[in-house]
Formats: structure tokens, sequence, C-alpha cells
């Protein structure tokens, strides 16, 4: 762990990096910039998939006092990861004709035929405890009638998986056993509550001559404030819909295997050490005798014995983690392995054929109708999955690795 302090910054910066090069200039200016703030608590921490975000890093984690920053908690609110694991051998299934071609294809066929993928969605209403929870609560919400036309919208949504970073995959752990994963969020609902709130709190902060400067897109609000409470109750119901989202999107891949392990393997099997956990979210705890908002945008939480799931790149590995109840950490770890190109800059220096086979070469299956920007979210664009862990030995310790055998990528 890297400690980085200057006469200009209020609080200090705790990098899980082994330097400061490790994280890019943008990525360093961002947190430097939290470390100025006034309500902050302790310092800021940067986990080792650090790089730069919309006011904040991605992989950052702040605690406060008093108030909340939308931009801190990002537009994705509640993106996170679900994973279940089974006691099926993939080298058991992997290679059963099916149809015209192999288990795996027609599994990945099959999850991107019934799950909708990019900016798809059901076309008729979905089952969904935590929108039907905001209808009966609707008092919470009337005073924002823009959004609460996202919940009615949501029930279309629930059990999506959206595009860019998202995705499904089929893994395989090192000891040879099948796993699902899926990362994905609360797809727009989240984005529009977000940016809403994100212009709502620049206006009272121009309004109040806030200490925050505007350009840093960090702008505020009081947590005992009008507008605090509503970005709570929003995020709050974001957090929710997003964790069955992904809760749905597991069921219909689990029913999806379920059928096929009837049909063409006819074996007894169970699943196994499911997690569904958020990493873009803010929450009140108590840390170092001080309840605090700690935000954690693309961290995910680690308290001691807490399980996570840490994914790689598609083609990459991925690990179930324990966390280790890190303190200077605020109980954190890094969500992934972090970009270390930008979306543009991937497609500048990979070309779509490198990347196609490159999958090849390695036998991962990919599910997804338009290929032309897959070197997006190549495993070349982010950072080595085994540096960031090795980055953050205090943080968590490894339980499970995974490796890519099919994704479906929107």
């Amino acid at each position: 762990m890297l400690t980085i302090e200057n006469e200009q910054m209020k609080f200090p910066i705790k990098a899980w990096l082994k330097d400061a090069g490790q994280a890019d200039g943008t990525c360093l200016e961002q947190a430097a910039r939290l470390a100025g703030l006034p309500f902050l608590h302790k310092w800021v921490c940067l986990m080792p998939d650090a790089h730069a975000g919309m006011g904040m890093p991605i992989g950052g984690v702040i605690a406060t006092k008093g108030v909340i920053i939308p931009n801190a908690v990002g537009v994705d609110i509640g993106c996170g990861m679900a994973y279940a694991g089974t006691d099926v051998r993939v080298d058991e299934i992997k290679n059963i004709s099916v149809g015209n071609g192999s288990f795996i294809q027609a599994l990945v066929g099959n999850i991107l035929r019934d799950v909708p993928v990019g900016f798809n969605r059901h076309k008729t209403k979905q089952a969904c405890a935590a929108l039907d929870k905001a209808n009966a609560e609707m008092d919470k919400y009337a005073k924002n009638p823009g959004l609460a036309e996202q919940i009615e919208a949501g029930y279309y949504q629930a059990g999506t998986l959206g595009g860019g970073n998202h995705f499904i995959e089929i893994q395989q752990s090192d000891d040879g056993y099948l796993g699902i994963m899926i990362h994905s969020g609360s797809r727009n609902f989240g984005k529009q509550i977000c940016d809403y709130y994100h212009k709502a709190a620049r206006a009272l902060n121009e309004r109040w001559y806030a200490p925050v400067p505007d350009e840093w897109q960090l702008a505020f609000l009081p947590t005992d404030s009008e507008e605090g409470r509503q970005y709570i109750d929003w995020m709050n119901l974001a957090l929710e819909f997003a964790y069955e989202n992904r809760a749905l999107m597991l069921k219909a891949v689990k029913d999806i295997f379920d059928r096929m392990m009837k049909k063409y393997a006819d074996a007894d099997y169970r699943y196994t050490d499911e997690i569904n956990c958020h990493h873009n979210y803010a929450a009140i705890e108590r840390h170092y005798d001080a309840n605090v908002w700690v935000h954690r945008k693309g961290a995910t939480r680690a308290r001691a014995g807490e399980r996570a799931v840490i994914p790689g790149a598609m083609g990459s590995f991925s690990y179930v983690v324990e966390g280790l109840g890190n303190a200077e950490s605020f109980c954190s770890s890094s969500h992934g392995a972090g970009r270390q190109y930008s979306r543009k800059a991937a497609m500048e220096n990979f070309s779509t054929e490198r990347v196609m086979l490159d999958l090849k070469e390695q036998g991962v299956v990919l599910g997804k109708a338009d290929k032309s920007d897959v070197a997006e979210e190549s495993r070349f664009a982010y950072k080595n999955i085994d540096e960031v862990m090795d980055n953050q030995r205090d943080l968590v310790k490894a339980v499970t690795r995974l490796k890519t055998v099919g994704v479906v990528k929107g």
C-alpha cells in the first residue's frame, strides 16, 4: 500500500499500488481533488484497479461526514456481480454434440436468445419485487414525476444485461468445475437518478457558494436536506433493482443450463457458492469511531469473511474472494481488473481480428451480435487481473480462480 500526500491536500491518499505509475495521471488528479474535500473522513482510497472516471476515479473509495456525492456513486447505481458455482465438471460436458455445435456453444446461444442484451429489453412487463415495493411506497417518489416514470419502464428492463462492460460468462475453475458469472447493474434506471441529482446538487452548491469547484464534478448533497434524502431513497431503490436484476438473469441462465443438462447430460449436480454483491453504491457504515457515508465507485465491500466476486476480462481470469476486513481500505477491495485503455484507445490499438483470434486460441465461445466493437472489452484493454490481486493481498484472499469458457456480451 502506497501513501500519497502533499501540502495542497487536506487528507492523504492510500493507494493499493506498488508505485504511483500504476495509475494514470487523470486518476491521480481526481484522487487529489477528493483529498481536498472538507467533509472527507480520514483519507481517499484507491484500489489496485483504479482509473479515471466522472469526477471520482473508478476503483475509488471515500467516507464522508453528513454529505453524499452522486458522482462518487456513479451512473450505474448498484452495478455488481452475481455468481453461482456448480459441481459439474466442464470437461465432461463441453464437447457434447448439440445440433451443429458443442454444449457450450449451444448454452451461449440460448442465453443470447433468452436474455435481452445491449439496448434490448423485454417486450412484456416482468415480475419485480423491488419495483412493486416502490409502487406501494410511491409517496417517497411522487415528488419527482420524471424519475417516477422510470419505475414503470424498469419492469421491462428487469432481467436484462445491458451493454458496455456487462457480461454473462460461463467459467471453469482451476479444479475443473463450471461456474456462472454475471456483471450488470440498474440499467438506465440508475443513470437517470445520478444525472438528475448531480444536476440538483450543482444548482444547490452554486447557491451556497460551496467550496467544491463545479469543474471537479463532485457536487454534493447534505444527507439531512430534502434533496439528499430523496437521492438516498432513489439510490436504495436502484440498488434493490440492480440486485434483483442480476438474480433474475442468474435464474434465467440456470434454467437454460438445467434444461440442457436434462436433455443432453442426464447427470445429478448441484449449485454452490451463490453470491450477489454491488460495487457502485454508498452506504452508512461505522469506521474509526464515526458513522460515515462510504462511497464505493467500482469497489467491492470486503468485510472479514465476506464472499465477493472480482472479474477480470473476457478470456482472462476471475476470482471468488473472501474479505479480510482491512480497516484502512474501509473494508473494500477492487471490483475487477480496471481499464488500461479507454474504449476509443482499445479500438485504435487492437483489431477485431486480433481479439477474435485470441478468443479462438483460448477456446472461448463468444456470444455477441455485433463484433465490430469487441476490442473495447478485450482482455488487452484491461490491467492484468493477477497483478491487481497481488496488490490487494491485505484486502482479500482468493477462494476460487476461474477462466472464461463462454461469454455473452451486449
